[in-house]
């Protein structure tokens, strides 16, 4: 089947299986490696990615039926500058061995954007293996504190 993708702003065609997930488009097709494939099953929040700027879990997604825009941690920043968001999870080492990292930074995006009140809770779905999580939260905290469009 043809399937069509807006990903991180560039229109992207692949032929695929009706069965294929929108992770395994973007990692195994597009060679996007952002998103990761943790579980497999959408239960650690790695392969999060926002669709029409929703955070949505790509390994429970079929491209197929993606027709809104795909934005990956690829597609954040300008160029090779970071967002105030990764800046603040390297200034605050939220990224220790880096596997979830990507999710977690889509997941705390949507955060910020959507001025979640609790954190904590929205950011449930995404499991740190490193138990990072002080410094995620940290993280989000400093991102907020700039102000900045994310």
């Amino acid at each position: 089947m043809h399937i069509s993708l807006e990903v991180n702003g560039s229109a992207e065609q692949l032929d695929a299986e009706p069965g294929v997930t929108l992770l395994d488009a973007l990692r195994e097709r597009l060679d996007i490696t952002g998103p990761k494939k943790g579980c497999d099953r959408g239960q650690c929040g790695a392969c999060t990615v926002h669709v029409g700027g929703r955070p949505v879990l790509s390994c429970l997604t079929l491209a197929a039926t993606v027709k809104e825009p795909v934005t990956t941690v690829e597609g954040l920043a300008e160029g090779e500058e970071l967002t105030p968001l990764q800046q603040a999870f390297v200034d605050q080492d939220a990224m220790q061995c880096g596997f979830c990292t990507s999710g977690q930074i889509m997941s705390a995006s949507a955060a910020i954007e959507q001025d979640v009140s609790d954190v904590r809770e929205f950011m449930s779905g995404n499991l740190c293996r490193c138990s990072a999580y002080p410094n995620i939260i940290a993280a989000i905290d400093q991102a907020r504190r700039t102000d900045a469009t994310l």
